[in-house]
């Protein structure tokens, strides 16, 4: 118990991810149990947070479970980005502890004073930015360095949010949710743009195929799609007219899409550790381009940010997870069932989400706990089904 303890604090793969895993469950369960005692009885029960049960939710998911997956990818790719050595142990249990803090003091919120929980909130991104450009210094390539202002944007966001929390701003509370959201997406652009053709090819050439088909980069279509959609925060904090916000984001959609179609990504459908990823990123563009409508008079925008939320930052952050916990453990890369259909239940969630928005409102509430569930047990199914890789000794892939 006390080794397994200590495997699981010390390396970030195990306790940022299974951390991750487990709030991920316990943050919708929360809202699910709201959710449904209100619809049950039509007055739901005090909570301990000050702000409003969708505001938590919201927050919570944005800065509270990607912040822990963030945290645990960062923290594993950097050293091996730089050449450096791993992470000290002691900063890795450190830093999921300030991690832990700021959920803790965003739970209490209704009984803490509002800058308390803003300073304890604030300080886990920081914290990761600072270990993550000291790392950094070793081999400052500009394409990693950038990603220390992805982080910043998502800080940002953060801070707009208790900003209006604590009173010192009465307007940025829901921008500060989109850019923080959208920030995560520009972060998986990036990087699933490296990993997903990348894995893919690897797949490929083990396999023996031809050169000819293997997936191949589109320089001009990936710059283009890339920068568009890192505009698209940019233009919500500086409050450009939704119209331009929203072309923006059907552009980058759109790039974003016909990017992804150079991947091969039917090749992939037999081994769902490739395929997650593929559908991760389909998942961005496509939210992408509805929520970009949404800001053009055409469809919901609460659906177009879910299908970002769940299709995209979730989906991709479990595919991502699974694969880095599995091959940092030594394990082979191939998906457990279990896992397998956790992949597919979050891109059902997506899509039940979405068409959630576009129904009559007798059955909108039904269908948003059916989503909820789904999350809850997809989820479940990854943090149960990779727990012996969570807490167990590294194995030897020759056995």
């Amino acid at each position: 118990m006390i080794a397994a303890l200590k495997r699981v604090l010390c390396e970030p793969h195990r306790v940022f991810f299974l951390a991750a895993g487990l709030y991920a469950v316990f943050a919708l369960a929360v809202w699910e149990i709201w959710l449904g005692l209100d619809f049950a009885s039509g007055s739901a029960p005090a909570m301990p947070f000050a702000a409003a049960p969708y505001l938590w939710h919201a927050h919570e998911m944005v800065f509270g479970y990607a912040s822990a997956a963030l945290g645990g990818f960062f923290l594993t790719a950097v050293p091996n980005w730089t050449g450096s050595k791993d992470t000290a142990k002691l900063f890795v249990a450190a830093a999921a502890l300030v991690w832990l803090a700021g959920r803790l003091a965003v739970w209490m919120s209704g009984s803490l004073p509002p800058v308390a929980v803003a300073v304890i909130d604030l300080a886990f991104l920081p914290l990761l930015g600072g270990k993550i450009a000291l790392m950094l210094l070793r081999r400052p390539k500009p394409q990693n360095v950038a990603f220390l202002a992805f982080l910043s944007l998502v800080w940002a966001g953060n801070l707009m949010v208790h900003l209006e929390w604590i009173g010192l701003a009465d307007d940025t509370l829901y921008t500060g949710l989109r850019v923080g959201l959208l920030s995560l997406c520009l972060m998986i652009a990036v990087l699933g743009g490296r990993v997903t053709p990348g894995f893919t090819r690897n797949a490929m050439k083990r396999a023996g195929v031809a050169e000819v088909t293997l997936p191949t980069s589109r320089k001009p279509v990936d710059l283009s799609g890339s920068v568009t959609i890192a505009l698209v925060p940019l233009a919500l904090l500086l409050r450009l007219p939704d119209t331009l916000t929203g072309a923006l984001a059907i552009l980058g959609g759109a790039l974003h899409l016909l990017r992804i179609s150079f991947w091969r990504p039917c090749w992939t459908l037999g081994q769902p550790i490739l395929w997650a990823l593929h559908l991760g990123m389909a998942m961005l563009g496509l939210g992408l381009v509805l929520w970009g409508s949404s800001l053009l008079g055409h469809g919901s925008e609460v659906a177009g940010l879910h299908v970002l939320g769940i299709g995209a930052v979730g989906g991709m952050t479990v595919a991502v997870m699974s694969r880095a916990i599995l091959g940092h453990t030594g394990r082979a890369l191939v998906a457990p069932r279990a896992v397998a259909l956790a992949y597919g239940l979050i891109g059902l969630a997506a899509g039940l989400r979405w068409l959630a928005s576009n129904l009559s409102a007798g059955i909108y509430l039904p269908v948003l706990l059916v989503t909820g569930a789904l999350w809850i047990a997809a989820f479940s199914l990854f943090t149960v089904s990779l727990w012996p890789a969570f807490v167990g000794p590294r194995k030897d892939r020759a056995n």
